[in-house]
């Protein structure tokens, strides 16, 4: 312990004799190589998991096992996560937003390395949701515990978690700028001269590191062949449409799901129920299986027709055009659900992955309508791809990562236009509906959720904890002006606290309202506490929204507010001490 002591000692005198700027900038390339690293990691830990699994249970055997696997993997991740972690590490992007919003950018150590693995076996055994949110939270958190471990201010923390997910992205994706937008998008970063090398430092370098271990192989990758026509541009607009509705029932069905399944208070009940109707799914959809890659790889190679092969569907669909269509609508619907009941039963991943899955079966939905219906003969393949950036634009709330990581992951901008046509649209649309993405909903309820808004973002930071003062004498209720006089000529406040036997506030008093008879001895006997003291014009609780405490400031116009915590007395708060900790907490998020 003494070693590590002075170990940490040295790194921090090191650490003083650099400059600022080039430290952050060396940081950012060492977050984006463990970051790149980490990526890597996950993606084969997760790939050995599914064909061991396989190997493993399934052997030689002519019955085919593997539609209760995912029932298997969500079983282990809750054994895992409640009986040996201990630590919820569901949602992903969400805790992140909430360590940058409400616990100055930490993230706990395990967070490192928890997500990988409890993810890993979630989606390795079948579990239908995504590994990009766990990956992320844990770039974010080699970010954040890299920060903390050399005392650095709160925000260059953020950046460094920034440079994390950036790097997590560009590992996974190979997007650097995607990365880089995503962080801007969704973690909500402010874009500065400062932040954006960094972030361009960390997403370039995991990207390079993923290169080098994986070569050319992507999550999937895909060359355009057919170029964007400009009389299909109605139908990008009505794919935007599509895309942005569709976008509204994953966001509104995934929260249903969810809500439903904490409503089971038994665990294994839970795990059980959510994890055999996830098998259930599979086994009429294996399409459903895992992160749904595969599928879209088949998708975009123009094989769709092997999609239906050993299907239940499959003497019904082949060659009929209509039931082609509906299957895919199917699977849009039924992956939603899927994701929902995976996560909602206690497995770990995220909803990234799924919105790309729907995205596709959207566009190649609506395209092959449009096909039948018409003679336009518009690109399947083009509508899947910008299917894809639709939903994901509208579920995430973020158009722009949407637009540059499918611009990125096809090798080119020749779909740049019908992107950002489709992508606008459906970020417009959903957003008539639901002003918060799915990371931000539960946050932006419970008023946690840290915003473009320099004002908003601080409010969110700050807690009534933080401002609470507590050095005013109290007054017993059963006092007299006597006990009163006594408290004030121990304290250096003006206003004084009424409280009963328990502690409970009663009221309170302000020196300026008796000071006409603290004199006069003659009453100190004759008037008692209750005779005088006030009624405070509102109460402050400890769990108050800094937001709201402000409204309350405003309404009652007072300068000062008591505080009680569990209807306890805990000190007063004040407009100044309010003021002064906004400046002070403004300056270190504003200061470049």
């Amino acid at each position: 312990m003494k070693n590590r002591l002075q170990i940490q000692k040295k790194i921090l005198y090191l650490v003083r004799q650099i400059r600022q700027r080039q430290l952050v900038l060396g940081l950012s390339l060492v977050i984006g190589l463990l970051s790149g690293l980490a990526a890597i990691l996950l993606k084969n830990l997760t790939h050995f998991v599914e064909h061991r699994s396989k190997a493993l249970l399934l052997g030689d055997t002519q019955v085919n096992f593997s539609a209760l696997l995912p029932l298997l993997g969500i079983f282990i991740t809750v054994i895992f996560v409640k009986y040996l972690l201990k630590q919820d590490i569901a949602h992903g992007v969400s805790k992140i937003l909430f360590s940058i919003s409400k616990r100055k950018g930490h993230l706990k150590p395990h967070n490192t390395w928890s997500s990988m693995l409890a993810s890993s076996v979630t989606v390795g055994l079948g579990g239908s949701v995504g590994l990009e949110a766990p990956i992320v939270l844990t770039g974010s958190s080699i970010g954040s515990n890299i920060g903390h471990l050399l005392r650095l201010n709160y925000k260059t923390i953020v950046l460094l978690v920034g440079c994390g997910a950036a790097g997590a992205i560009a590992g996974i994706f190979k997007a650097p700028i995607a990365a880089l937008i995503f962080t801007f998008e969704v973690l909500m970063l402010d874009l500065t001269a400062f932040s954006i090398v960094p972030l361009l430092i960390a997403s370039v370098t995991a990207a390079t590191v993923s290169y080098f271990f994986l070569g050319e192989q992507v999550v999937f990758s895909f060359t355009i062949s057919e170029t964007f026509v400009l009389g299909n541009l109605p139908f990008y607009i009505l794919l935007g449409l599509f895309t942005g509705l569709v976008s509204l029932y994953f966001t509104r069905m995934n929260m249903w799901v969810e809500h439903s399944m904490g409503r089971i208070k038994n665990t294994v009940v839970k795990t059980v129920v959510g994890g055999l109707l996830v098998s259930i799914l599979i086994f009429f959809m294996p399409h459903l299986f895992g992160e749904g890659y595969t599928t879209l790889k088949t998708l975009l190679s123009g094989q769709s027709s092997e999609l239906f092969n050993g299907t239940f569907f499959e003497n019904l669909i082949l060659g009929n055009s209509a039931f082609i269509i509906l299957f895919f609508l199917v699977l849009v619907v039924f992956k939603v659900i899927a994701m929902a009941l995976t996560t909602g039963s206690g497995g770990v991943g995220g909803i990234f992955a799924p919105a790309l899955f729907v995205g596709a079966m959207s566009g190649v939905t609506l395209s092959k309508a449009v096909n039948m219906l018409t003679p336009a003969g518009i690109s399947e393949n083009n509508f899947t791809l910008v299917g894809m950036a639709g939903v994901m634009a509208g579920v995430m709330h973020a158009p722009l990562t949407a637009i540059f990581l499918i611009a990125e992951i096809t090798g080119g901008y020749a779909l740049f236009i019908p992107l950002i046509i489709t992508a606008t649209i459906s970020y417009v649309t959903i957003l008539a509906f639901e002003k918060q993405s799915i990371y931000t909903m539960r946050l932006a309820e419970r008023g946690e959720l840290i915003t473009h808004h320099k004002d908003k973002a601080v409010l969110s930071m700050l807690s009534v904890t933080e401002v609470l003062e507590n050095d005013c004498e109290r007054v017993p209720l059963d006092g007299n002006l006597g006990d009163l006089v006594k408290a004030v000529s121990k304290s250096k406040r003006n206003i004084f606290p009424v409280v009963t036997e328990d502690d409970e506030l009663a009221g309170v008093i302000a020196l300026n309202d008796v000071r006409d008879i603290i004199f006069n001895s003659e009453l100190y006997d004759k008037v008692m506490v209750i005779e005088i003291m006030q009624t405070p014009p509102a109460i402050i609780t400890k769990d108050d929204k800094m937001k709201d405490v402000l409204e309350i400031f405003e309404s009652t116009e007072a300068w000062n507010l008591p505080v009680t915590d569990n209807n306890k007395y805990a000190g007063f708060i004040s407009r100044s001490k309010i003021f002064s900790s906004y400046r002070s907490l403004l300056k270190e998020f504003s200061d470049d």
